[in-house]
C-alpha cells in the first residue's frame, strides 16, 4: 500500500510551484494530515526492494508487494467510484476504502512477526467479513439478483465499482499466491476479498437499476 507524505508548500501556506513540465496549486493542508517536511522520495527503494509492516525487506515482485499492490489499485479504483457516489453509497465505500488498509497491512507483514498485527488495523477478522455479508444480503433484497452474466457501464458509477471489482478479484488471486507461498494459514484476507468482489458486484447492480445481459435479444 503506497503511503507518502505530502509535499509542496511549507505545512500550513499556500503556494504555486513550477517544476519543469508540471505546475500545479498547493493547498493548506487539513491539521490532521499535516507533518514535518519530508521529500516523498527515499532512494530506499532503488535496488528492487520494499520495506515491510514492523520491518524488514523483500523484492518488490515477490509475492507480497504483488498483493499489496493489487489492494492498492482496489483502494484507488473505489476512490474513483467513491467520487460519483451520493452521500450514502459514497459513505458505505469509504469504509471499504478504509478495510484495504488493514488488508494490505497484513499483507505486508512477515509471517514471523502476525503476532504484533491489531484486529481491524493490520488484521483482518471476522467481523469485517461478516459486515460485508450483511450489507450484500441487504442489496440483495432490495434490488434482487440478475439471472445471468450483465454487461458493465449501465452508468459512470456502476461501471467505476465494476472495474474496482475486477481489481479486488485480481487481489484475491494475489493474495492467495501469497498466503501459499509464505506458508500463512488461518488468515481471513482471501474471505474479506471475496466477499467485498460480491459486494462490488451488488453495489454496482444497485447503482444502475436497469442491467444490460450479456446476451442479444432475438
Amino acid at each position: 500500500m503506497e503511503s507518502r507524505p505530502s509535499t509542496g508548500a511549507p505545512v500550513g501556506t499556500s503556494a504555486s510551484l513550477a517544476v519543469p513540465g508540471l505546475f500545479f496549486w498547493a493547498k493548506p493542508l487539513p491539521a490532521a494530515v499535516q507533518s514535518l517536511p519530508v521529500k516523498i522520495y527515499t532512494r530506499g527503494g532503488d535496488d528492487g526492494t520494499t520495506g515491510l509492516l514492523f520491518g524488514g525487506r523483500v523484492a518488490k515482485d515477490q509475492s507480497g508487494p504483488e498483493a499489496c499492490g493489487a489492494v492498492d489499485e482496489a483502494v484507488s479504483a473505489l476512490g474513483m467510484a467513491r467520487a460519483l457516489a451520493e452521500e450514502a453509497m459514497a459513505a458505505s465505500i469509504l469504509e471499504v476504502q478504509r478495510d484495504l488498509f488493514a488488508v494490505g497491512a497484513e499483507l505486508a507483514t512477515a509471517s514471523e512477526k502476525r503476532s504484533r498485527l491489531q484486529p481491524e488495523v493490520s488484521l483482518v477478522i471476522a467481523a469485517m467479513v461478516e459486515r460485508l455479508e450483511a450489507a450484500i444480503d441487504v442489496i440483495d433484497a432490495e434490488v434482487g439478483m440478475p439471472t445471468g452474466f450483465v454487461v458493465p457501464g449501465g452508468n459512470p458509477l456502476a461501471a467505476a465499482l465494476d472495474q474496482a471489482r475486477s481489481v479486488a478479484r485480481r487481489a484475491e488471486r494475489r493474495a492467495i499466491a501469497h498466503l501459499r507461498a509464505a506458508g500463512i494459514e488461518g488468515s481471513l484476507v482471501v474471505p474479506y476479498l471475496n466477499r467485498l468482489g460480491d459486494y462490488l458486484y451488488m453495489l454496482a447492480r444497485a447503482a444502475e437499476g436497469d442491467w444490460t445481459p450479456s446476451r442479444r435479444e432475438e
